[in-house]
């Protein structure tokens, strides 16, 4: 009975795992530039783990444990970039797509204060209570395209996958991160924002993070963060 009972716990386990994810690889132009080359490794590169708490300095990149940089590839404005995730993600979820210009050179930069603006979304799907859905799961890659009126320069991207099945309760939100290093060529005059800290940009009680997706389904869903920046 005990070895049976070790058994459960050692599936259960490995379930958790393979349900979580990771986003590793950069994407240019459709293709992946290789796993963790020019993203940051995260913490969890091994446990798949996510960040729960928002307040965290971790939440920023995840990578506080002293994880190996990456290095910085060079991207035109107006191509398409992106990430891929390890796996496919599993869970009812919505994705956000931030940026921040580094002052100098990116791979020595923290991404600290109110630099972050927000370029693309994910959003849940609803039609008035009647149901949800979700055009971020299921899926390994997500994809957009750079405006071409993005200063040149050095960037963090940060790709972020708020899982929200388990979401009812303030700290249930699931957060998966990465950040990816690029240096913009070709850029223009646009004028990115509006600017946020991260962490600082949520409490963890936005109705897009804390919320019951089951009963009763929402009638609306709002993307938590500020407005979309489309250059």
């Amino acid at each position: 009975m005990l070895c049976k009972a070790l058994v459960g716990v050692v599936l259960s386990l490995a379930s958790l795992v393979n349900s979580h994810y990771t986003f590793p690889s950069l994407l240019v132009n459709g293709a992946s530039t290789g796993d963790w080359v020019n993203v940051r490794r995260t913490d969890n590169y091994n446990s798949n783990g996510p960040i729960t708490d928002v307040s965290s300095t971790n939440f920023r990149c995840y990578n506080q444990g002293g994880a190996a940089s990456s290095s910085t590839a060079r991207v035109s404005a107006g191509s398409r970039i992106g990430f891929q995730a390890n796996q496919g993600v599993y869970h009812q979820s919505v994705t956000n797509i931030y940026m921040a210009k580094a002052p100098g050179n990116v791979s020595q930069w923290d991404g600290s204060g109110n630099v972050w603006f927000r370029v693309h979304e994910i959003p849940a799907v609803t039609n008035g209570g009647s149901s949800i859905s979700f055009p971020a799961q299921n899926v390994q890659r997500y994809e957009f395209t750079l405006p071409s009126s993005l200063p040149a320069g050095q960037y963090l991207v940060r790709v972020e996958n708020i899982a929200i099945h388990g979401a009812s309760s303030f700290g249930g939100a699931q957060f998966y991160i990465s950040c990816a290093q690029i240096e913009v060529t070709g850029g223009g005059s646009g004028n990115p924002g509006p600017l946020v800290a991260i962490p600082g940009v949520y409490t963890g009680r936005e109705s897009g993070i804390m919320l019951n997706i089951y009963y009763p389904v929402p009638a609306t869903y709002t993307m938590p963060g500020p407005a979309l920046w489309r250059g």
